[in-house]
């Protein structure tokens, strides 16, 4: 009984749908679908853009774009807000091309924020697969002059499942379990040595006398994604390093293994940005008409990587969050809350825009007067520091929703573990239920920039998306373009988005918060470490 009474007293919060909320919605659909600004908003970041690596010229370019049609759809306190970041990074050229037993052009990329060739360079390969610092001793002497694949060639496995798919309800029926937290308080260390490694391994390959890396791509079928995590001022790798696409990769290791060992050519002309080291998260707003209702918030991440165009991954959710703040602007709608809009920088790399946004206006992590690390090894240490000390803006989010798993159709959203807000967004849902859109399910969900909010106790949510081919092949990937992109869900998503703003911007009250976060106990007090080395 005690539990049905609290379930009707939250379904109140939420309250009933008024005859203005359904005006508002009926515009917010027409606006939506009539007069859809969403393609072309994708297409111009894809097509005219391209990839937003961040700090990169394509990424400087985005930031000015987007806050120019946030202005000119009359929104308000539009602005860009910096943080510490690293190098600009950028390809020009790139090529590489086996030349002996016979020439064949390689499907290859630049991995980003290594050093160009400065030239050409030609030279054999070796296979020499290093994945620890105890591997190193296997190979010492062997290395000079050569071009080290450090893959352990090992082909992907034959596909079981479609590449691309919708979900069905009973896909949808089995996200619906409530996840118990597991927390290992070694996993921190263990993250930040692998991190480490990248360096060491650079340092190793340079001390021994080769002249370039090979790494292959985790994926088959010709795709490359060319990531890389070196971004820091000071920290950019010495040598050159491309990655191979599998199948080219592994042609390479046969040949190799039966000798003589192929020569490779390798070109890379690529150019450090060091005029900025700020990377600039994107905001704008409609105004609430109660200052002292607080502010809900929509986000998407801008930058991508540069194999492709960053059309999926995330110029998909950028360009439906900037269709939703149109869509509102364009309704005349009056929320009481704020309405706030982002559009984060450094998500490849970390979440490092949204992570500081949390700390520049939520909540900071460590204890007091000790310095948070920037770059990778702040995201990897954030959940493991403590205490949670909130910031004065604390309070005044009450609601953040994240757009980022590619453009496939708006199923609903996860309630991350918060059984309370499971009755109020099936009643936000409920006038997009007709559209596919009307699901809430239990699971708590990761890898974007709802994580940190939801770290420090702050209700920050994300929505169940048709995965279409984002996951299989699109995801970081050289075919990450504009005809991947789906309209017609698009349209819906930021209608869904829209209506969903809207209804956290006017109820009656905020969500229900978890507890504000404290350091747990160890799930497993019985584990035993599992080092590399």
């Amino acid at each position: 009984m005690r539990h049905l009474l609290l379930a009707v007293s939250v379904v109140a919060l939420a309250g009933p749908v008024t005859a203005q909320d359904r005006g508002a919605t009926a515009a917010i659909i027409d606006q939506g679908t009539n007069h859809s600004e969403v393609m072309p908003i994708a297409q111009h970041l894809s097509d005219v853009i391209g990839p937003r690596l961040t700090n990169s010229p394509g990424m400087r370019r985005a930031e000015e774009w987007t806050q120019g049609k946030f202005r000119e759809w009359g929104l308000r306190n539009v602005h860009k807000e910096g943080f510490a970041f690293g190098r600009g990074w950028s390809i020009e050229r790139a090529s590489v091309r086996m030349l002996t037993p016979r020439v064949v052009q390689l499907t290859a990329i630049p991995v980003a924020w290594t050093p160009g060739t400065n030239g050409t360079i030609t030279a054999p390969v070796v296979v020499a697969p290093i994945a620890r610092e105890s591997d190193f001793a296997k190979f010492r002497g062997k290395l000079a002059g050569k071009i080290v694949m450090v893959t352990l060639p090992r082909a992907a496995g034959d596909a079981t499942e479609p590449p691309f798919r919708r979900l069905s309800g009973e896909d949808i029926g089995k996200l619906d379990q409530f996840q118990q937290p597991n927390y290992d308080p070694a996993a921190t260390d263990r993250r930040l040595k692998r991190l480490d490694f990248t360096k060491k391994l650079d340092a190793f390959l340079k001390g021994e006398g080769a002249v370039a890396i090979a790494t292959m791509s985790y994926r088959d079928g010709k795709l490359v994604s060319g990531e890389g995590y070196l971004f820091g001022t000071g920290e950019t790798a010495s040598l050159p390093s491309v990655q191979l696409a599998q199948e080219d990769y592994l042609r390479l290791a046969r040949l190799a293994r039966t000798g003589p060992a192929p020569t490779l050519e390798i070109a890379s002309d690529v150019r450090f940005d060091d005029s900025d080291p700020q990377a600039y998260n994107v905001f704008a707003e409609i105004p609430g008409t109660d200052p002292k209702a607080g502010y809900v918030m929509a986000g998407a991440h801008l930058d991508s990587w540069v194999a492709g165009d960053g059309s999926a991954d995330n110029g998909a959710g950028t360009a439906e969050v900037m269709e939703a703040a149109r869509i509102l602007a364009a309704s005349g709608v009056r929320p009481k809350r704020t309405i706030r809009f982002a559009l984060w920088a450094g998500e490849e790399q970390g979440l490092l825009g949204s992570m500081a946004y949390v700390q520049a206006h939520l909540a900071r992590r460590g204890a007091p007067g000790e310095a948070m690390p920037g770059g990778m090894k702040g995201f990897y240490g954030f959940s493991d520091r403590w205490p949670i000390t909130p910031l004065p803006g604390y309070n005044d989010l009450a609601a953040y929703f994240n757009i980022d798993n590619g453009s496939g159709k708006l199923r609903g959203l996860y309630a991350e573990n918060n059984p309370a807000v499971v009755p109020i967004f099936r009643e936000w849902l409920a006038p997009f239920a007709s559209m596919g859109a009307g699901n809430v399910v239990a699971r708590q969900t990761g890898g974007t920039d709802h994580v940190f909010m939801q770290q420090v106790g702050v209700p920050g949510f994300q929505f169940i998306q048709d995965p279409l081919d984002y996951g299989s092949r699109v995801h970081h990937s050289s075919i990450d373009t504009f005809d991947h992109l789906k309209a017609e869900d698009m349209r819906q998503g930021s209608i869904v988005l829209a209506g969903v703003l809207l209804s956290a911007a006017n109820a009656d009250k905020a969500l229900p918060r978890p507890p504000l976060p404290t350091r747990p106990v160890a799930t497993d007090p019985f584990a035993y470490s599992d080092d590399d080395d």
